[in-house]
């Protein structure tokens, strides 16, 4: 695991960006995978930015997200197709029809976590896949306890992940309990990771993934047995390493 160290969050997220764009520039016709939550914000104004002054071109770029709240329709500004609307995809130039996120409406939502990985393997895998990090060590909604095996899958949200997200939403009571996510399989069949993870609350989890040996208890910990990953983190989220 290549690990890079920035001075805070701006840097961070511009170094982000420039990892992505280089990715970009070099193979139009990539496939990324992409995070929602708060970590990647600062990379998607760096990236809108991008696209404006540096005309960085996303019309052959397919796009696959991470995961989608159960229960939500695409329009709701709590879903993550709002979001990535919102944050990304109407500020660039990429086509809708080339990015892909879960369907929290699905009738079945067993079968919509069967034609998702089907589309993983179809559309991708994703050459570069964007992570942020729980506090508990989750990546995508995959909570401590999933299994390193995992395909796309519902998962019953920790109590500490709802809590987390509960600043997007009017109340905890209106934060799902469900959602559908890339499995840590899903996850680690890309061909390059770069997991980024910024500010104090995340120091502990940071510690723990470096200095910990692979557990389930930690899903993170998975992206140890990838051949290429990159930690991104600012000196916040790295202050507990080595300590």
């Amino acid at each position: 695991m290549k690990i890079i160290v920035m001075k805070d969050y701006q840097e961070l997220s511009e170094k982000v960006c420039e990892l992505i764009e280089k990715q970009v520039n070099d193979q139009p016709k990539s496939v990324l995978g992409l995070a929602t939550g708060g970590s990647p914000l600062g990379t998607y104004k760096e990236l809108i930015k991008g696209y404006k002054k540096r005309a960085v071109d996303y019309q052959q770029v397919t796009t696959m997200n991470l995961d989608e709240y159960i229960g939500l329709d695409k329009s709701d500004p709590q879903s993550y197709h709002f979001f990535m609307r919102q944050h990304l995809f109407d500020e660039i130039n990429i086509n809708p029809d080339r990015t892909y996120i879960p369907n929290g409406k699905a009738n079945n939502q067993d079968k919509e976590c069967e034609r998702y990985e089907r589309l993983i393997e179809e559309v991708g895998p994703p050459d570069l896949q964007l992570l942020g990090i729980g506090q508990n060590g989750h990546i995508g909604f995959n909570e401590p306890g999933t299994s390193f095996t995992s395909e796309t899958h519902i998962i019953e949200l920790a109590e500490s992940t709802r809590k987390a997200n509960a600043r997007f939403f009017d109340s905890l009571e209106d934060v799902p309990k469900q959602a559908i996510t890339m499995g840590i399989r899903s996850i680690l069949k890309s061909e390059k990771v770069i997991l980024i993870a910024s500010g104090e609350r995340k120091a502990a989890a940071i510690k723990s993934l470096l200095e910990d040996e692979p557990s389930e208890n930690m899903p993170a910990s998975a992206l140890k047995n990838h051949k290429n990953v990159t930690l991104i983190v600012d000196e916040e989220a790295y202050m507990k390493v080595g300590h």
